[in-house]
């Protein structure tokens, strides 16, 4: 079942781009957080989105919020995505997609492409907002508003 609106994130665990595990209890619930869900690392529009929260990472950063982008990509893909767009931000790798799944994002174009979704939590892990649309550099705005909102 997917989570929704109103949800507590449970805790889950993966790799981030360094090749070290993530628990997502270290922010989740410490303090507002982004995550995003995103089809492949290197292809147009998810270099966009990812450009897009650096742009404005300082913005979130500045508002106590952390941002995390996941995909199916490997760790070592994620490193080169990463250091090639100096992206300041925690990017997981999501290889077996248990967290796709966990979260319930659904894939795009007839199932062929993994789905873009972003989700905001609040400091105590409840998602306020579950945003899903193609269109990549739309996210960023609607998740530094809702940040906002819950200050």
């Amino acid at each position: 079942m997917a989570l929704q609106l109103g949800d507590k994130v449970p805790d889950f665990f993966a790799k981030n781009q360094d090749g070290t595990l993530f628990e997502s209890n270290s922010v989740v619930g410490v303090k507002p957080v982004v995550i995003y869900f995103y089809p492949k690392d290197n292809t147009p529009g998810c270099t966009a989105q990812a450009c897009s929260f650096r742009d404005q990472y300082e913005d979130f950063k500045d508002l106590g919020a952390e941002v995390i982008g996941i995909s199916s990509d490997s760790a070592i893909s994620h490193v080169k995505f990463a250091k090639k767009y100096r992206l300041p931000f925690i990017l997981l790798s999501d290889d077996n997609q248990k967290i796709r799944k966990f979260f319930g994002v659904k894939p795009n174009l007839f199932g062929l492409i993994p789905g873009r979704v972003t989700y905001v939590l609040d400091s105590d892990g409840i998602i306020r907002l579950v945003f899903d649309s193609v269109v990549a550099t739309k996210h960023i705005p609607k998740a530094l508003e809702i940040i906002k909102k819950m200050q």
